[in-house]
């Protein structure tokens, strides 16, 4: 089997298997409980949100835990938008965003709140002057991912960020999900940030949200204590330990894993790019873990399922996307309804190995030829 499908999901490192299963078994009672074992284990939580806190360059009491990083740009945007709309109910947001936001965004624009699009220049970065241009006083939220997860695009968040701080009730959300653990970010300028564990070899079913102290939000869930009035519910002390180990080992090789895949990248450019009908979305602006490709006059969907018959498992577009429709990042960035309905994501990871980027490339190669006999 051949897995180039690793911005979707990632197999969990076998060290978070085991602090998962550790933790869950030593700390038998609930964080949240008064008696000795509850504030044993609530002593080992504190242990990982400050290790966290710590890695990430924030405040421990900064760190919320959810259930992914879905919840957690709902609870972000949702939040933010209704504690702030006392100032406004303009939000700026983009194309490239995870369906998570936009639809975060669209039930917000159902329910009175007006919704902006900063526009993306050629190079697939943010018009910095066409959001300065977007920006009014009331404007509660802006929303922009970090890296974009269909074609891998890395935004200016600090050179954002520090023109939203010019906005007094202006809060800028950033969903860093295909980011953190990756490559390095500066949460310096940033209000709320959103990821999750399972993008960096963590478990499925927890997320983190990051807010910082002086941004206010509206919960999404009431009832019951936790560690923050925020986020209700019993902390999963297994899950956030988990996190914090995944998190620890992906900062231990953020440099050498990015430099491998960065190798594994430019060997696939090299190749694809000697085939006429295929075109390579993914520019200098992207991190080297996403390839986007259009494949001209060819069903990828299909294309796709082919190459399933040689145990080779790529994406069309993010999971999360609706099957047969055109990518938003990729006709925001190319202006081509054609180009963004055509599209392939291979997505990389340390543990690829460069056998595998070869038999990919002579699967793909027979595939193509099935097309354009």
């Amino acid at each position: 089997m051949i897995y180039l499908d690793y911005a979707a999901n990632t197999p969990a490192d076998e060290q978070v298997i085991n602090t998962f299963s550790e933790v869950s078994r030593v700390f038998l009672a609930n964080p949240n409980s008064t008696h000795k074992l509850g504030r044993i284990a609530a002593e080992r939580l504190r242990e990982s949100t400050n290790k966290i806190a710590r890695l990430l360059g924030v405040l421990e009491s900064e760190v919320i835990f959810t259930s992914g990083a879905s919840e957690s740009n709902n609870m972000a945007i949702k939040g933010a938008a209704a504690y702030n709309k006392k100032y406004g109910k303009h939000i700026i947001t983009t194309f490239l965003e995870h369906s998570s936001v936009n639809g975060t965004v669209g039930y917000l624009q159902n329910n009175g709140y007006e919704i902006d699009y900063a526009e993306i220049t050629q190079d697939g970065l943010i018009d910095l002057e066409n959001l300065k241009q977007l920006i009014r006083d009331d404007t509660v939220l802006v929303s922009i991912c970090y890296v974009d997860s269909e074609v891998g695009l890395i935004q200016q968040i600090d050179e954002i960020g520090k023109i939203i701080k010019n906005y007094q009730h202006c809060i800028f959300h950033v969903d860093a999900t295909q980011a953190v653990g990756k490559i390095p970010v500066n949460l310096e300028n940033i209000d709320l940030i959103t990821f999750a564990p399972h993008k960096f070899y963590g478990l499925n079913g927890c997320g983190v949200l990051i807010k910082k102290e002086n941004i206010l939000i509206e919960p999404l869930i009431h009832g019951g204590i936790s560690t923050t009035s925020f986020r209700s519910g019993t902390p999963a002390l297994g899950m956030i330990a988990s996190t914090e180990k995944a998190l620890e080992l992906a900062y231990e090789n953020l440099e050498s894993n990015y430099n491998y895949v960065k190798k594994l990248n430019e060997k696939l450019r090299i190749a694809l790019n000697k085939y006429p009908n295929v075109k390579i979305n993914s520019n200098e602006n992207s991190v080297p873990y996403i390839l986007n490709i259009s494949i001209n006059k060819v069903n990828t969907e299909q294309f796709k399922l082919d190459l399933e018959d040689y145990d080779i498992y790529v994406s069309t577009k993010s999971a999360c996307c609706a099957p047969n429709t055109a990518s938003r990042p990729v006709y925001a960035l190319t202006k081509d309804r054609k180009r963004a309905l055509s599209t392939l994501r291979i997505s990389l990871s340390y543990i690829t190995k460069e056998e595998e980027i070869n038999l990919f490339l002579e699967a793909f190669d027979k595939c193509l030829k099935n097309f354009v006999k």
